[in-house]
């Protein structure tokens, strides 16, 4: 534990835990805080691995002999169906965002995130999402299409039931959860880091999960929207995946894994992350290659949107596609080995301390190179036809993600347990459970592989004797449950540590970065003065730097404010540039989350007008919200003596808002080119693709709604730089006619949806007509609800000359607003009347 700390420290502690800690009791429900909402994704998604767990030791007791029938093909179909759902939805990205979520600030010399109320209302819909979908199991109703719900499979035609309504809905309301992690990592990463604290300077983890979360932000939309289409096909009957109504199947699969293939890697590069964080800590010595690293980080990050066709290689796609898809496959296997040599050579280099966290690293080598040999096979054409429905490919999954995210995961556990609890964890325990965690997962799905060469095929129950997979199935399900025991050994070590563990000390392992300066257990504020930070190594050079840092003597020391305070800096150089006033504790993103999870459960139902009130609960939470900021008497009101070098962020205009409402455009762009791609999907390759004989919407009033959203940006733009340029004549009515405008643009818009001649229950052109308009007005009345409150603002006193920011966050939206509502008309209208196809 750390040491006590010195009177002035500790007096300082005081005052800053009277602003920054949680509230007693239940209140502590409003938490905001970045490390108890780490802990929640991690403790949460912790508890989702132990019932993928028992769903997988389900599926191996039923595979472990031929012709058994301990449960039937439905029964199977579900376990197998949610164990994949389970492990990569609610398990292995929730947890890695977790641990992002709580070391981020730490490791960049931050108090906390950019925005802490998008993490509580993150990790709330991820709670309700995780249980919405668990709930199925339960109620016997879970989905049996595969934890990919390929249609047409998971459409109502060949599933009827709910369990596909679960599944579609439960992961989109996560998904909201992954979005939100992702923006706010990348611009807490990018905007508060500590002074000089440069990007070549940024420790390596920060680069890994940058690009994890700007993965997340372009890998995620595709998903969204293929679920939302599912949904509304199921629900309303719009055949964008059927056939017959001119629709395709294969979309779905393209959007899906337009998702998928980016999530592997998604899951990998913060697990190899902790890798390039622990072994220079255990090498003792600066990893060798950083910029190679970097270099290999990014380029990993491109190439895998690039590789979705990977798993589509016997759908029945071009061979020049297949080519092409095969070789970037086959190029990815470049900027990983890059890593891996890397690694390998700080430890030649180094002199290896052979501690618990540094087992699981080496465990982690071995098996993620296997898994990536077995991906370049997996590349090549021919020998992917031969495996793909085979045990081969479960077991390339599983040595990729369990050797490439459970292995490093267990290692940073085991290696930052000590920061949080202050105890080291049992090097006897610890070991016992490596060793048969490593031996059970290798006797599991090293036999797997020949199971699939030998031509078991996955995804069924029972197979027949005398085929030569009888002995591999009863090693693997044997295998299974050593892996089970070595995992149940994990969690008594880490349970037991808590209350018997010995004292770690501060900086047990001799580390280099700055998240070992912070108390442990973690204080709430993490740094009671933020120093300045001009190297990647700061503890090795700088080893009385948490004392300086507790009693006071870096920055934003002063508390007496009462605001919760941290650093903005440059995105590239690091360098000062306003101070940051964060929200305190909140009941907003556990109400707004309710409000979703009662629209979530109503759709399930079918209880549409309690859909719609969970709808204007959710809006009028998440706009009260949106109205608790900047000089609101509960964030940081205007005051004489408030800091002008650097200012509040709040009186600027470049603050950390402006930097997420550009973030969460990207992917909101990404979910809208995700629906043009489906719309010239459709449009080219749809076998029964038909456009109605007539025009389906009038081109009159959609001009005139375009008209009225150019003039509008246009006027708000202008109303922008005149307040930038410290002018605030009629700011208000400006901003209540720019409302006004975007007011009758959406009614426009109403007006062509309800004078249209769409079917969208008959052909999939009209579906996609419909989602498009319904995309446009959502857009456009956001514009307009939300200027209006601008207006408001300006009346109170919010907004003016010297408090120009929100307006300029605002802009970015209506100038994204116009851009694709311009793109529709010219996608959707006159190239397909350009063309004669409609």
């Amino acid at each position: 534990m750390t040491e006590p700390r010195a009177p002035r420290a500790e007096a300082l502690h005081q005052r800053f835990e009277r602003v920054w800690s949680n509230l007693p009791g239940w209140g502590t429900l409003a938490a905001v805080n970045h490390t108890t909402v780490g802990l929640r994704f991690m403790a949460t998604g912790a508890v989702f691995f132990l019932i993928g767990g028992i769903l997988a030791m389900l599926v191996r007791t039923q595979l472990a002999l031929p012709e058994q029938e301990i449960i039937g093909p439905q029964l199977y179909n579900q376990a197998f169906t949610m164990h994949g759902t389970v492990m990569m939805f609610l398990f292995a990205i929730p947890i890695l965002e977790g641990l992002a979520l709580y070391m981020i600030p730490k490791l960049i010399g931050a108090r906390d995130l950019a925005f802490p109320r998008i993490s509580s209302l993150g990790y709330y819909c991820y709670l309700f999402g995780g249980l919405i979908i668990l709930s199925s199991l339960f109620l016997g109703v879970a989905p049996d299409s595969g934890w990919f719900m390929y249609t047409p499979l998971s459409g109502a035609e060949y599933t009827p039931g709910p369990g596909p309504d679960f599944w579609l809905l439960g992961i989109t309301f996560v998904e909201i959860s992954a979005m939100a992690a992702g923006i706010e990592l990348t611009v807490s990463i990018l905007r508060t880091r500590a002074r000089g604290m440069s990007l070549r300077r940024m420790p390596l983890f920060c680069w890994y999960i940058l690009a994890m979360a700007l993965m997340i932000v372009f890998g995620f939309p595709p998903l969204i929207l293929a679920s939302i289409l599912l949904e509304l096909e199921r629900a309303a009957g719009l055949p964008f995946f059927d056939v017959a109504g001119g629709g395709d199947p294969i979309l779905w699969q393209h959007l899906f894994w337009l998702f998928g293939h980016p999530e592997v890697y998604i899951i990998f590069l913060p697990a190899a992350g902790i890798v390039s964080t622990l072994i220079p800590v255990f090498s003792q010595r600066p990893i060798v290659g950083y910029r190679w690293l970097v270099l290999a980080i990014i380029v990993t990050g491109f190439i895998s949107f690039g590789l979705w066709v990977h798993h589509m290689f016997t759908v029945g796609i071009p061979h020049l596609a297949q080519a092409f898809f095969s070789v970037a496959s086959m190029l990815v296997a470049v900027p990983t080995a890059i890593q891996v040599f890397a690694w390998l050579a700080t430890l030649w280099l180094g002199r290896v301390v052979y501690s618990l966290p540094m087992l699981w690293i080496l465990g982690f080598l071995v098996v993620f190179v296997c898994g990536g040999l077995t991906g370049v096979m997996l590349a090549l054409v021919p020998f992917n036809w031969q495996v793909h429905d085979t045990h081969f490919v479960v077991a390339h999954l599983h040595y990729v993600l369990v050797g490439g995210m459970l292995f490093p995961l267990i290692a940073g556990f085991y290696y930052w347990l000590p920061q949080l609890s202050g105890r080291m964890p049992s090097h006897v325990l610890g070991r016992w459970g490596f060793w048969l965690t490593f031996i059970g997962f290798n006797a599991t799905f090293l036999m797997m592989h020949l199971t699939g060469l030998l031509g078991m095929p996955r995804r069924v129950y029972t197979y027949e004797g005398g085929l030569g997979w009888d002995w591999l199935n009863l090693l693997s399900s044997v295998g299974g449950f050593i892996m089970a025991a070595g995992i149940a050994m994990i969690i008594l070590d880490i349970t037991l540590h808590f209350r018997f563990g010995r004292p770690a000390g501060r900086n047990p392992w001799n580390a280099d970065t700055l998240e070992w300066a912070v108390d442990a257990p973690p204080t709430s504020y993490n740094f009671a003065s933020l120093p300045k930070l001009p190297t990647r190594h700061p503890l090795w050079e700088q080893p009385d730097l948490p004392e300086s840092i507790a009693a006071g003597e870096h920055g934003l020391s002063s508390i007496e404010h009462g605001r919760r305070e941290t650093y903005g800096t440059d995105a590239v150089s690091g360098r000062l540039r306003e101070i940051i006033h964060l929200p305190g504790n909140s009941w907003l993103p556990l109400l707004a989350a309710l409000s979703l999870a009662v629209v979530c459960i109503s759709l399930l139902v079918r209880a549409y007008p309690a859909a719609l009130l969970g709808v204007v609960g959710a809006l009028y939470f998440l706009l009260r919200w949106s109205w608790v900021n900047g000089v609101h008497p509960a964030m940081a009101p205007l005051v004489d003596d408030e800091p002008t070098d650097p200012p509040l962020h709040s009186r600027t205009c470049d603050g950390p808002g402006l930097w997420g409402m550009v973030i969460t455009l990207m992917a909101n762009g990404t979910l809208y080119l995700s629906l043009l791609f489906g719309w010239f999907y459709l449009w080219t390759a749809a076998p029964q693709w038909t456009v109605p004989e007539q025009r389906p919407l009038d081109l009159v009033p959609l001009l005139g709604a375009g008209v009225l959203l150019t003039v509008a940006t246009w006027v708000f733009n202008r109303l922008v730089a005149r307040l930038r340029a410290g002018e605030s004549v009629d700011l208000g009515r400006g901003f209540w006619g720019v409302a006004m405008l975007g007011a009758g643009h959406v009614g426009l818009l109403v007006l062509v949806l309800w004078n249209g001649s769409l079917e969208p229950t008959e052909r999939a052109h009209d579906a996609v007509l419909l989602v498009m308009l319904i995309y446009l007005l959502l857009h456009g009345g956001l514009c307009a609800i939300l200027t209006g409150m601008q207006a408001l603002r300006v009346r109170l006193g919010y907004v003016g000359p010297r408090l120009p920011y929100e307006p300029v966050v605002l802009r970015p939206l209506w100038i994204y607003t116009l851009g694709v509502f311009w793109t529709a008309f010219a996608a959707f209208i006159l190239l397909p009347a350009a063309w004669g196809s409609a």
